[in-house]
Parts: C-alpha cells; structure tokens; sequence
C-alpha cells in the first residue's frame, strides 16, 4: 500500500480532484493521473441525504494502494457515524460530515478526530455559518458547497461568496488555522473568483475529468491562475 504524502500546512493554494466525475471504469487511471494534486476528494453518498449514490469505502480501499495522495472522504450520507472508522481501515486521512446528518455535531467530530483523522464540516449553500461556531476550533477545514450536493456538472452559485468572504473574517478574528474549501461547479473562471473571496481548498471535479486536456496539466494551470506562478 502506498504511503499518503505528509499533510501540507497552511500555506497555499490545494486543489483536489473529486473522482465523482472519473471513469468509474478506470478509477485507477483516473487516480494515478491526478497525482500532483494535494488531496484526493471521495463523494461518498447514500442515495438518502442527497439524490444520489456513488461509492463506499471498499472503492476507498482499492484505490489507497494507488496514490500518495491524501484521501478525503466527504460523507453526503444519514447516519455518518457508522462509517468513520470504515473510511479510517480504508485508508482515509480526514472525513467530512454535514450538520444536517447528526443529531450530535460537536460529538462527531470528536468521534472523527479520536479515529485519528482530520475532522472537517461542509456547509450546503443555504446552510448558516454560525451553524458551526462551536465547532470551528476543532476543524482543520470548513468545505463551502457552492452547488446543492448530490450531483457533478452543477454551476457556482454566486450567492456563495460572500459566505466565504464571511467565514475568511470569522476564522480571522478567531486567529485559527483552518482551510476554507469550496466544493461546485469550480473551473478556470470561477477558480480566481472563489480564492479571491478568501478559498484556499479547490475541491475539482467535472472541470479536471471532462477536460480535453491532461488532468495534470489542469491542475498546474489552476495553480497559475490563482498564484501566479
């Protein structure tokens, strides 16, 4: 099994490939394509908290073994507490869960956290941020939805950024070290837009796998366009 790469700190932008919009025939490919990203994102959905089904951590597992990567798992499901350890035996280094899905937040991410994991919280785009105040402190990344989940291909909704515009000053007072992500219809016109309003995470998917060019390429050119570099 491949050895995830050390955790970059804050510092940077990160992009991420989300393989929800891969070849679910040649996910290794697909994996082993993006290999200079700095993480690689898992769409993990039950069909029940949002209108879709993808894959569980037995996909995780199968793919750990082909990637240096860092894997992400983002738990669009009912009940994620059953399946933080899971994700953990499946090689999984952070998992993220919604408010909506427990009746507990503060006790899941503790449970995520003791599982030895990063623990991260995504926000629907109609969700408040002060839903997670307490919380914040214990997060190492806040992943804004910038479409409603459960579907690759979606457009930005624009009323998203100054949610991110927001939180950038909320973690800011708080003098915290966490990552803003931004999950949704993320491409080389919104990209500038997202980091500009205070991102730093680029959760990429239909744009990186449905792109005519190299997915490496795209992800270097993503990191031009919004460094400089």
């Amino acid at each position: 099994m491949a050895e995830a790469k050390e955790l970059i700190t804050i510092a940077g932008i990160q992009v991420a490939p989300s393989i929800l919009n891969a070849d679910f025939a040649d996910l290794r490919s697909a994996v082993e394509k993006v290999a200079t990203a700095d993480w690689l994102h898992l769409d993990i959905m039950d069909g029940h908290f949002v209108p879709n089904l993808s894959f569980g951590p037995a996909v995780a597992k199968a793919l750990r073994g082909h990637s240096r990567l860092p894997f992400e798992a983002h738990l669009m499901v009912t009940n994620p507490e059953f399946y933080i350890e899971l994700f953990r035996e499946a090689g999984t280094a952070r998992v993220l869960v919604h408010p909506e899905s427990t009746v507990h937040l503060h006790r899941l991410v503790q449970m995520i956290k003791a599982s030895g994991q990063e623990a991260g919280v995504a926000l629907n785009p109609a969700t408040p941020l002060n839903t997670i105040d307490l919380v914040l402190p214990e997060l190492s990344i806040v992943l804004l939805m910038t479409v409603n989940p459960g579907f690759g291909g979606q457009k930005l909704i624009p009323g998203v950024l100054a949610k991110i515009r927001d939180l950038r000053q909320k973690i800011a007072t708080a003098g915290l070290e966490c990552r803003i992500g931004v999950d949704g219809g993320i491409n080389r016109e919104t990209a500038p837009e997202v980091i500009a309003a205070g991102a730093d995470f680029l959760v990429v998917g239909t744009y990186l796998f449905e792109n005519r060019e190299d997915p490496a390429q795209v992800i270097a050119d993503l990191k031009q366009l919004v460094t400089g570099k």
